[in-house]
């Protein structure tokens, strides 16, 4: 009854945490069991964008025998979240077993399980794309967030573990100015995709480019709750409704 989605990209920088924290809110908002794992380890970005110093960390989990339970953390409208830590070495320094042990009790949360990963090709990020269903792919209009996103896919495609009719990939653009550039993102990554990885990628939709995200960043508030009229909100809200339709 887990139904986990990876929330990933190949650029830092492009947005990830706030959609992970934004759409963990829509969610909820529809009445889901929500809990927000902050999978990129040592830099605890999602505990920083909701304001909340959380008493316990992933790290408790792998190196102090707590449960899972025992270590989320309550946030807004109900949500919960595992914090990565901050500065914590021996997170950063995880070999691919203990990432796997550490995934396998995740995926026992009997909820929707929101993985927010770290940027780029590092082993965490490889070992929770691969682990998870559904696999939502950040990326903005600057030519390096496009091309950064394509050498994630192609390190993923090399790998012997990964099965592409097994997994759902989404291709969700970023910062946009206009729906058809938010389609003109997809239509770059999914031609070279399809053409020399045989992947097929799927369009989930935009978030348009919005002043309101950056301040409510600052004030340490979800965008969704700080300013729930704008316009990137009801991006983030219609993103939702097509992912529980």
């Amino acid at each position: 009854s887990t139904r986990v989605i990876a929330v990933t990209s190949g650029k830092g920088g492009v947005g990830k945490t706030s959609l992970s924290v934004n759409l963990a809110i829509q969610f909820s908002k529809k009445g889901k069991r929500v809990v927000i794992i902050d999978a990129d380890f040592g830099l605890a970005n999602v505990e920083i964008m909701l304001g909340i110093r959380p008493r316990y960390t992933m790290s408790d989990l792998i190196h102090n025998d707590m449960s899972i339970d025992e270590i989320i953390t309550e946030g807004p409208m109900g949500i919960g979240f595992i914090s990565g830590g901050s500065g914590v070495q021996d997170m950063v320094n995880l070999d691919k077993e203990q990432l796997r042990i550490l995934i396998g009790k995740l995926v026992r949360l009997d909820t929707l399980v929101i993985v927010d990963t770290g940027a780029g090709i590092s082993d965490s990020v490889l070992e929770f794309v691969l682990s998870s269903p559904e696999v939502l792919i950040v990326a903005t209009p600057e030519p390096t967030s496009i091309t950064d996103a394509y050498s994630l896919l192609k390190t993923v495609n090399r790998n012997k573990e990964f099965i592409p009719e097994e997994k759902k990939i989404q291709i969700i653009a970023n910062r946009v100015s206009s729906k058809e550039e938010g389609r003109e993102i997809y239509e770059k990554l999914n031609i070279v995709a399809t053409k020399f990885l045989n992947i097929h990628l799927e369009y989930l939709g935009e978030i348009f480019q919005d002043a309101n995200v950056s301040k409510a960043v600052i004030e340490q508030k979800p965008v969704s709750l700080a300013y729930p009229n704008s316009v990137s909100v009801k991006s983030y809200q219609e993103i939702c409704n097509r992912m529980t339709e």
